[in-house]
């Protein structure tokens, strides 16, 4: 059994002014050929796919391209040109082939196309023809269109947030395995919803995510179903076919797979307004809740989250820390800002300089705070972090800075900002002793666990707010839930 493999992984925001190149995806993993094989076993949805392979057949892998950028801007022209033509030159180098396994988020936006993974889908259909199966699996954050399920046969996405990269792939390999070796015949049925809500309520371990997503874990246990996958749009992508979705794949049975995909979609409306439940707090109320409380607080940055599309670059809580001088605990809080960096570098270890930090990168975290303190190392570099997918990270340049109980860790590059404690590690610090740490993410904090105590979550500026009424929306459907409150579904 031949079979191709890719992977085009990107989640972009509308609303970020940070653009995706390809030097973008090189700072997480770009690899072409045989490195795919070398770079990606044991890691993310390729990862698990192999593993699954290796196990349960005699196959031969042909390795195209792995690509993960995280979030950030949409895909510049450039960029999205460079896998259209190593889709195109791999998938013909590859032919005769029994498969192909597409590992995608769902969400990119290229310069040129609104659906970018549909785009690449269809060039996919084009040489392979219809005949050869074409198994995808999704970051369920994905915005499923029309197009991805049309050109593939069948598709999976995660079944957790925080996500299990993993597990999806094992899952599409074992659904490449039923259509290839088996004699599945997978069908389809996509039911789109019209609603958009905020990250505050994307956990699945508790709440009503929870609740639609075992629903989907039922239904995918019931005869004749291959898979069953919730898809709660990433909030911040303003495109025609925007909106939640959910997806049920058969085998045969297209009555089937269109009444199970109905039961999901109905779940989600009757729980819509449960979704759109805010939890989140002041920056100041979050700095004083934390500061108030025995143990480690770990603060999310909502509106400038990393993992959404945010520059990473937002002030708000660091502002508040120093307003309160940390009460006498350990405070950790990162900022992207290669100027900055470049200050602290020329000054060197030991120096005491003032610095103009962040609000360079989104104008709606509020503009640069001002902040003296002492160089206490200078580092950075290549991460060594298995997590979300890929096994490292790169951010450039990095500086720690004290300042007073604040520790500030400056970087050229996003990286995964503070979101993993390697970070901070590498600085030599003792993350346990951290009274307060704050992450640039709402809902992948779980690196942070052997040691926290609590998660607040900050209600503060920037691309990835939670109040999606005051983001310029120009190509989303309408009417859409809760910015239509008159929506109604079915129509």
């Amino acid at each position: 059994m031949r079979v191709a493999i890719a992977s085009y992984g990107q989640e972009t925001s509308s609303f970020s002014s940070v653009p995706t190149t390809v030097e973008t995806f090189r700072l997480y993993g770009l690899f072409e050929g045989h490195e795919v094989l070398e770079e990606c076993r044991g890691v993310g949805a390729v990862g698990g796919f192999l593993e699954v392979m290796d196990e349960a057949a005699e196959w031969t892998p042909l390795p195209l391209f792995h690509g993960w950028a995280g979030a950030s801007g949409p895909v510049s022209a450039e960029t999205f040109t460079w896998f259209v033509e190593r889709l195109r030159a791999g998938l013909q180098q590859a032919m005769p082939c029994d498969a192909l396994y597409f590992a995608m988020h769902g969400a990119a936006v290229a310069e040129q196309a609104h659906d970018s993974e549909g785009h690449l889908l269809q060039i996919a259909r084009e040489i392979l023809g219809s005949e050869i199966p074409i198994i995808v699996s999704l970051d369920h954050h994905a915005n499923l269109t029309a197009t991805m399920v049309d050109c593939a046969d069948a598709l999976v996405a995660h079944r957790t947030q925080p996500h299990d990269q993993e597990d999806t792939g094992r899952l599409s390999a074992r659904l490449l395995l039923a259509i290839v070796r088996d004699g599945a015949r997978p069908t389809t049925a996509l039911r789109k919803i019209p609603l958009i809500t905020h990250q505050e309520q994307f956990l699945t371990s508790g709440g009503p995510m929870k609740q639609w997503f075992d629903l989907a874990r039922e239904i995918e246990r019931r005869a004749g179903v291959l898979s069953a996958s919730t898809l709660p749009m990433q909030p911040w992508l303003d495109v025609p076919e925007g909106g939640w979705a959910a997806a049920v794949v058969t085998d045969a049975d297209r009555a089937l797979a269109d009444s199970l995909a109905d039961e999901l979609a109905a779940c989600a409306w009757q729980l819509r307004d449960e979704f759109c439940r805010l939890n989140s707090v002041p920056a100041e109320a979050a700095v004083k809740r934390a500061l108030a409380a025995d143990g480690m607080s770990v603060i999310t940055d909502g509106g400038d989250n990393i993992w959404g599309g945010g520059a990473g670059d937002g002030t708000a809580l660091l502002a508040e820390m120093l307003r309160h001088e940390m009460d006498g605990g350990l405070g950790l809080i990162t900022i992207i800002d290669p100027a900055a960096v470049e200050t602290a570098t020329h000054a060197g270890v030991g120096a005491t300089v003032t610095l103009s930090v962040g609000g360079k990168l989104d104008p709606n975290t509020g503009g640069p705070l001002k902040v003296t303190g002492r160089i206490a190392a200078l580092g950075g570099g290549r991460m060594e972090a298995s997590l979300l997918g890929f096994p490292y990270y790169d951010v450039g340049r990095a500086a720690l800075v004290e300042i007073g109980a604040v520790r500030l860790v400056v970087t050229e590059e996003r990286g995964v900002s503070g979101n993993h404690p390697s970070l901070y590690q590498h600085f030599g610090i003792d993350v346990s002793q951290a009274r307060v740490v704050v992450v640039k993410t709402v809902s992948n904090y779980q690196f942070y666990k052997p040691w926290l105590s609590r998660v607040i979550h900050a209600d503060t500026p920037g691309a990835t707010t939670s109040h999606l009424e005051d983001l310029s929306w120009r190509h989303l459907p309408r009417p859409i839930y809760p910015l239509d409150p008159e929506t109604v579904f079915p129509a």
